[in-house]
């Protein structure tokens, strides 16, 4: 939600359509929150009660200055990463029957899947608009700004979902 509202806040000037994309990412990722925070307290625990990575504050804190590199890398490189570690974890969760938690995480892929959309559609927005080759660019960026390496496997058809080329794909999984 905060990461979606820096976007928003950080980067004067873009279309009013950029800024109604991230308001919409904010807004369900607050009902995330809130799917999430029910189910915890149904199990005894809250949010905050385990620990978290902060991969993605670390990710928006060096693209601060950067909306190329903002929308290549956090909607793009870290929340895509959730599409491909949904469906193990979900796996995981039915097999200790946690039915509740795979419906939810169900919610939560169906709207990453658009969130990561969204980021596609700025980033090659903001090329196209800047002159740049999105391919060539987004390798020069992670290296630049130390974006974490993608592990298998990736969720190929979410990704697709969301927008990325079969050149994209290829680039991210030689395999």
């Amino acid at each position: 939600m905060n990461l979606a509202l820096d976007a928003v806040w950080r980067f004067a000037g873009m279309p009013e359509a950029y800024y109604r994309d991230w308001l919409r990412v904010a807004a369900e990722e607050a009902v995330h929150f809130g799917l999430l925070r029910e189910h915890l307290l149904t199990l005894q625990h809250d949010y905050g009660d385990f620990d978290a990575h902060d991969g993605l504050w670390t990710m928006t804190r060096r693209t601060a200055g950067d909306l190329v590199a903002r929308m290549a890398l956090v909607p793009r490189t870290l929340e895509a990463r959730g599409l491909d570690a949904t469906p193990p974890m979900q796996a995981r969760l039915r097999k200790a029957g946690d039915l509740r938690a795979v419906e939810i995480l169900d919610v939560i892929l169906h709207d990453e899947i658009g969130h990561v959309a969204i980021g596609n559609h700025w980033y090659r927005w903001l090329c196209e608009r800047e002159g740049l080759d999105a391919e060539a660019l987004y390798p020069v960026l992670a290296e630049r700004y130390q974006a974490p390496r993608l592990r298998a496997p990736l969720n190929l058809d979410a990704r697709r979902q969301a927008g990325f080329t079969e050149a994209e794909l290829r680039q991210l999984n030689p395999l």
